[in-house]
């Protein structure tokens, strides 16, 4: 029988919205007031998805305090209070979009779960709008 646990957590950080190779007009076409030269910030909420078979002797899928673990080291202390574009090493070169930012966060978490399990992330970015990435 497969079960999904689902841990929600949080973290504040700030981005601009920027491709290089295009002029500043293209830039603000396309990406609006999210282009903004000195950033903005979002309260992201992000919900990480691991599903898998129960195990018989604990009932657990997987233990939620080894999750929320997880989440602290590898999303909270490297994206929370930061500016993406300028803090983070996964973001110098990456548009922090929030779908790039669900596709680094996948990446991260699923260096650290085990292959058994699969994995699937949401990331709001707002109350309104949210991506999913499952790899």
């Amino acid at each position: 029988m497969k079960v999904s646990v689902i841990r929600k957590a949080h973290f504040n950080a700030a981005h601009r919205l920027h491709n290089p190779a295009w002029s500043e007009e293209k830039n603000q076409e396309i990406f609006g007031i999210c282009n903004n030269p000195h950033y903005h910030g979002h309260n992201y909420n992000i919900e990480v998805i691991v599903t898998g078979e129960l195990d018989p002797d604990s009932g657990y899928v997987i233990d939620t305090k080894i999750l929320k673990d997880l989440i602290r080291s590898e999303v909270e202390n490297k994206f929370d209070h930061k500016n993406l574009n300028l803090d983070t090493e996964e973001f110098k070169n990456l548009n922090p979009t929030a779908e790039n930012i669900a596709v680094v966060i996948w990446n991260k978490m699923r260096a650290k779960i085990d292959e058994q399990y699969t994995l699937g992330i949401r990331l709001f970015e707002t109350e309104r709008n949210y991506v999913e990435y499952n790899g």
